[in-house]
Formats: structure tokens, sequence, C-alpha cells
């Protein structure tokens, strides 16, 4: 017991990320919530108060936020491109601010992976291609306050012009961050969304400058990565990452695409984060049940390839965040389920003290239960 305390100790050292000096390397990753104000999906004192209660986290990550209407794929989500948002969105920093914590916004656009109920004036969705996603479902509201899953509606293929107004965009939503008191913001890139979509092979069969070979594939990254820096600084830039390596046949939320090749693709997209000297990389491991751990060659090459900040996340435990910090892999550490159920989780880590669990049945929209009201453990 006293050498599972002793072993903790490396997470509470302080870390560099960018121009923040961080009190300790445990992270709230993006934990989508469904608690925004409706309609407009606007964030509200609610949201304000359950961020600044885990505000203890050495950085902070907001849930994905989409950065235009058609980003959207699941009920009660906010958004970062109306005035009413930003403003909703100024009380949750001045609330973290207000306890001492960093916190970034992830910028989030679902891409294919949504519904025409959800889309302006019930329009298809938007994707690099016309294929429509497949074993994943969707969050649509059924009435005021209720929702239900469903499968995500068809597709249709982005213009090139387009998919220049979405890099813009990024770029918008990266300003309206910054006007809302955020410290950065993060990339959301991962788990099948719109600029996964590009990325991958499943999905992008377009056949101009951001389809065919992995290079142009990797274009979209490349460019909002690029416009998002001119606005926030690269220092203050992270880009969030699903590599699988392998899926499940579990019902859940959208885990991603499994590539031929996710080694090389997946370096390859790291490489392009490398050139453009973004403060970090947070990569999100697979989290079912029994799910393996990433190859031990792909965790040395990544540190091999980014000189930046790594975090680490996906049903992590303390023990194997401490495993791979001192492997040297990683330098952050995000606990997503732990910090839903536990306000004070850096405090109940320090000193070896037990975890609430989770509510399933309330991870979702509703109110503060399940949401504000876990208990602190004293």
């Amino acid at each position: 017991m006293t050498q599972a305390i002793l072993n903790t100790n490396t997470l509470f050292s302080s870390v560099e990320l960018g121009p923040y000096t961080l009190k300790n390397r445990i992270v709230m990753p993006p934990l989508t919530r469904s608690r925004s104000t409706q309609p407009g999906n606007i964030p509200n004192d609610l949201m304000a108060e359950y961020y600044a209660q885990r505000a203890s986290a050495g950085f902070m990550v907001t849930e994905g936020t989409q950065i235009e209407p058609r980003g959207q794929g699941y009920a009660w989500t906010p958004g970062i491109h109306s005035p009413a948002q930003v403003e909703g969105w100024k009380k949750v920093t001045q609330a973290v601010h207000d306890k001492g914590g960093i916190i970034f916004a992830q910028l989030w656009h679902v891409g294919r992976v949504s519904h025409t109920s959800l889309q302006p004036n019930g329009a298809q969705p938007v994707g690099p291609s016309d294929i429509t996603a497949d074993n994943v479902k969707v969050f649509i509201e059924t009435g005021p306050g209720e929702g239900a899953l469903a499968d995500p509606s068809a597709p249709r293929a982005l213009s090139i012009d387009e998919v220049g107004e979405l890099v813009n965009m990024y770029a918008a939503a990266a300003r309206n961050a910054l006007e809302a008191g955020f410290d950065g913001v993060e990339l959301h890139c991962a788990n099948g969304y719109l600029v996964n979509q590009f990325i991958s092979e499943h999905s992008n069969t377009r056949d101009d400058q951001y389809g065919g070979s992995l290079p142009n594939r990797l274009r979209f990254l490349k460019e909002i990565v690029a416009a998002v820096s001119d606005v926030v600084g690269a220092d203050r830039l992270g880009v969030r990452f699903a590599p699988l390596f392998e899926s499940t046949d579990e019902t859940r939320v959208y885990l991603g695409l499994v590539e031929s090749d996710p080694h090389h693709t997946y370096i390859e997209a790291i490489k392009v984060l490398e050139q453009a000297g973004i403060a970090y990389l947070s990569i999100a491991e697979a989290d079912w049940d029994n799910a393996p751990d990433l190859p031990d060659t792909f965790y040395q090459a990544v540190r091999e390839e980014f000189s930046g900040r790594i975090i680490y996340a996906g049903k992590y435990t303390v023990q194997k965040a401490v495993n791979i910090l001192e492997k040297g892999y990683g330098d952050l550490f995000a606990f997503g389920r732990p910090f839903i159920a536990n306000p004070d989780l850096p405090e109940r880590i320090a000193n070896n003290w037990p975890l609430n669990e989770a509510d399933p049945a309330t991870m979702y929209g509703g109110t503060d239960v399940g949401y504000s009201d876990y208990p602190y453990y004293r």
C-alpha cells in the first residue's frame, strides 16, 4: 500500500505545456455530457460548476464543442460558433480560472457521423466522401429533454471550396475560444469524426488534392493546424488522435476507424504536427474491457517523432500512467470516467483514497444528478 502511494508521486511533479506550468500530470479529457442549454446549445451555469469542481486537474480539455451547426452529431452538445455560446463559455473559463485551473476548448466537427434531424434545415451531413458511417450510432432529440440512439444519415461529399470554408471555420472557432477566455484549443482529429474521415482510407475516396495518397489525406489536418496556429499560436494548440490497432463489436460511443497500417498512418500524421510545432499530442487508446495496449513499437515511435508533450488516455489506471511515465513514453495522463465521478480525483490519487463509480445512466443529458452532485472524499 505504501509503495502505491509513493509510486503516484511522479504524477504530481510540475510540467511545462506550451506557455503554462501545470501543477500535476493528471488531465481531465474531453467528455461529452450533453448538458448545454436549449435551444442554441449554449454552455450554462451548471457546466461552469461542473468544470470548476474538477479544476484541481493539472490540465483540462472541454467536451467536444462543435465549430458550426453542421458539426453536431449528438443532441444537446455545446457549440462555439454563436455569440450566445461564447458568452456561455466565458462563465466556464472564469469559474475554472478562479480555481487556478488551465482549460483548453476541444474544437469538434462530426462530419458524416450525424443525422438529418441535427442538421440545419434537415440537410444531409457532410463528409469527405458520400460513404455512410457504419458501426456507430448518433444521439437525436425525440422530445423536450428526451432522446434516442439512431443510425447516421447518408452524407454528401464536400466540394473543394467547402473544404476551404471549413478550414476558415476552424480558425473562427479558435478566435471564439480566445474571446471566451480559453487558454488554448485542442483539435478533435480522432474517433472517426471529420478530420479522421479525411485521414482514413475507409471514409475518404476523393480523387482531388484531399484524397488518394496518405499525404493528400493528411492535407486537411495540415491546413487546419496551420490556420488555428495562426490564431492561437502553435504553443497553445493540441491535437487528439485515436490510432486504433483493432476494434470491438461493443455498442458504444464511436471509437473510430482501424487503418490497414495504423502505425504508418499515424506516425506520418504526427510528423505533420511536429513540423507545425504544436504544444501537445493527445492519444486516445482503445478503452473497451480487456482492450490491448498500443504496441510498444508505436509508443517508442511517437516519442521519437514528436518533441512536444504527449498525453495518453483510454481507461488508464494510475499504475499504467506511472509505468508509461517511467518509460518516458508519455508526459500527461487523462482519466475520463474517474473524473466524471470524482471531482477531487487528483487528491484521491495522491492519498490513495477510494473512487466513486460513474453512473452510466446519467452520462448524457439531464440535470445536476450524475453531473455536479458526485461527492468529494471529505
